[in-house]
């Protein structure tokens, strides 16, 4: 197998390249080792002719994606659709179109998932702040993306310009 794959390649550079290949071109090499396939899109044929499946988004990365979408709109008391948002109505309303109901309000939210250190969080952990009475959905690097309030817009914001108010932190799953 080795040699005809040698006498291939050897036709091959004739056809297209008008030379033969040098001695080190058809020396066999070693082969591609992928160390993360989930950065990859589709499947990667290996060696042994088996396909890796690429992973499946988390959900929390999923609601991070859907989040980002809602950027700059605008802040509505009671909100909870793309006309207008409040914190708790922005992770309702991502969470909701994965499947997960939550509750519209802030403190409620923070019955449901588990626990997460400060220290462990992942994109899509809700942090809390002032009393459980904000929400924001952490996104990964120290920063939430959240509706602040009155007057402003869904943003990105960083955990350190919120003056280290993080009250606690849950992680929800799809049961």
């Amino acid at each position: 197998m080795a040699l005809l794959s040698r006498i291939c390649l050897v036709s091959f550079c004739v056809v297209l390249l008008g030379a033969a290949p040098t001695a080190a071109e058809t020396e066999p090499r070693p082969a591609l080792v992928v160390a993360d396939p989930a950065w990859y899109p589709g499947s990667i044929p290996l060696a042994v002719g088996k396909k890796l499946r690429p992973r499946r988004p988390s959900l929390g990365a999923r609601a991070v994606r859907i989040a980002a979408q809602e950027l700059g709109t605008p802040y509505r008391y009671g909100g909870m659709s793309p006309y207008g948002f409040d914190c708790s109505g922005l992770v309702a309303y991502v969470y909701g179109k994965l499947g997960v109901q939550l509750p519209h309000n802030a403190a409620a939210q923070y019955s449901y998932g588990r626990a997460v250190d400060r220290s462990h969080l992942r994109p899509g952990d809700l942090v809390f702040f002032h009393g459980l009475g904000h929400v924001g959905l952490y996104i990964g690097r120290g920063r939430i993306i959240h509706a602040p309030q009155s007057g402003e817009r869904v943003e990105i914001q960083s955990l350190t310009e919120r003056n280290g108010s993080v009250e606690g932190a849950r992680r929800l799953v799809r049961s």
